[in-house]
């Protein structure tokens, strides 16, 4: 599998040697989050499954947002760039990062993405991580906040068998609530499961077909947005200098 974090194999990364990469991303996600700070952007890593619904999560955000706040992309995947054209394709200015075998994104990679969106400029930018529900959990990317797309059809044990990316989520948008009526899944289950494992329970059910809980997640984004604009007008300023 990945071979920076060693996921695939537990003999292939030593301890010394995992603890300097985390210590190097670590540097790098502290300079994108001081920069998104910074020019009042609020960063959000969206991590969940493959097929969780994640991108379709970021279209219905889009919709909902459109001619209101500025988005930008940022989408992960091992091959290709079809979530980056699909966020285009509905108004979004995206980059796409291919991993080649990493299983996560980390802040090098973001910090080098943001040469190719007008990240400035934007009120939100979302980073779609590597569809995983362990390894992305591990990286800081210099985000503000932690979101999991949690799909109904993932069933309601997920948070049990994954709690580690389950602990460090602000935020669960259990996605393809639509599907609720076809499915032998309880919602109230799923809200057990994460608060064993969420030190604050936070879900928002959401369908990004129907477009319920949309505005729920919309809110939640703005509050979260407001605390970032408070901290620049606090600060005074906004730094600009160029990257490397």
């Amino acid at each position: 599998m990945c071979d920076s974090c060693g996921c695939g194999d537990p003999h292939k990364v030593s301890l010394d040697v995992q603890e300097r990469i985390l210590s190097v991303n670590d540097r790098a996600a502290r300079h994108n989050r001081e920069h998104f700070a910074a020019a009042g952007v609020l960063a959000v890593n969206l991590m969940g499954s493959p097929g969780a619904g994640k991108t379709a999560v970021l279209e219905a955000t889009a919709r909902q947002l459109a001619g209101r706040r500025r988005l930008g992309a940022i989408a992960g995947d091992l091959e290709t760039d079809r979530d980056a054209q699909r966020l285009r394709a509905a108004g979004v200015p995206a980059a796409a990062i291919t991993t080649g075998s990493a299983c996560h994104l980390d802040a090098e990679m973001v910090h080098a993405a943001l040469d190719r969106v007008a990240w400035r400029e934007l009120d939100y930018l979302f980073v779609e991580n590597v569809g995983n529900l362990v390894c992305p959990a591990v990286y800081d990317l210099g985000q503000a906040v932690n979101v999991v797309a949690l799909s109904l059809t993932e069933g309601e044990d997920k948070p049990l068998k994954y709690p580690v990316m389950f602990r460090k989520a602000d935020l669960v948008l259990l996605t393809k609530l639509d599907l609720l009526p076809h499915l032998d899944v309880q919602v109230e289950a799923v809200r057990d499961a994460l608060a064993r494992v969420m030190p604050d329970l936070a879900l928002t059910p959401v369908s990004a077909r129907s477009g319920a809980g949309v505005a729920e997640w919309i809110a939640w984004l703005e509050a979260r947005r407001a605390g970032v604009v408070r901290g620049v007008a606090a600060h005074g300023h906004v730094h600009a200098h160029p990257h490397a």
